[in-house]
């Protein structure tokens, strides 16, 4: 489903993906119908502007938020014109599963932009470059991810195709105490401590992605 307040663009995508095979199940234009949608409907992905209808402030990043702590498994792409970092990362917050968040004016490519949608609808996370600079600015000089172990590292990428812990042991043959020490060894390797003030599971998702 679409929830986009412009009637060009909320049209067009919907041309765009009725022509590649996809079924756009709603096309809304504010935050209200967007809930409304999301919960009559259960789509496989919403694809969501950040500033939407009544306020165009961060409508549309509020409904998705309280949309995923319904259904955490719901899977949200945010387009937004604007470059904001903590937007990213309060969307990746919200789930281990199926996040992105991309910037309109650098979509330029009609099959890449399909291939975030997918990628994001399967449970991965896809997410702007420039946003990820902007969020690991803010850890700049720290440890990078070529410190960890060949394990650590596959325990990392699992974690950006959106993996929980228990599927991680699962696809790994290991138990989830393992899982939870490597991922432990991974934040202490990374200088991701436990402020309070960042999700550490985000970070270190971005900084594998930056890698």
């Amino acid at each position: 489903m679409i929830a986009e307040d412009s009637t060009l663009l909320r049209e067009g995508l919907t041309q765009i993906l009725g022509k590649f095979g996809h079924e756009v199940v709603a096309a809304v234009d504010n935050a209200p119908s967007l809930l409304a949608a999301v919960r009559e409907h259960s789509p496989d992905l919403a694809v969501v502007d950040v500033r939407l209808p009544p306020g165009f402030k961060d409508e549309g990043l509020r409904a998705v938020v309280a949309l995923r702590q319904e259904d955490p498994d719901l899977a949200v792409l945010l387009l937004s014109q604007y470059l904001e970092a903590d937007y990213a990362a309060e969307l990746l917050a919200t789930g281990d599963t199926g996040a992105g968040y991309l910037l309109k004016d650098r979509v330029g490519d009609v099959l890449e932009f399909l291939d975030s949608m997918q990628r994001v609808a399967d449970g991965g996370t896809v997410i702007d470059p420039e946003i990820i600079r902007r969020l690991l600015g803010r850890r700049r000089g720290r440890s990078s991810v070529r410190a960890l172990t060949p394990r650590e590292t596959e325990v990392l990428a699992l974690m950006a195709e959106g993996r929980s812990n228990a599927a991680i042991a699962k696809e790994l043959t290991v138990s989830a105490a393992a899982v939870a020490k490597h991922i432990g060894n991974i934040f202490d390797k990374l200088e991701l401590r436990a402020t309070g003030a960042e999700h550490r599971r985000v970070l270190a998702v971005l900084a594998y992605l930056k890698r």
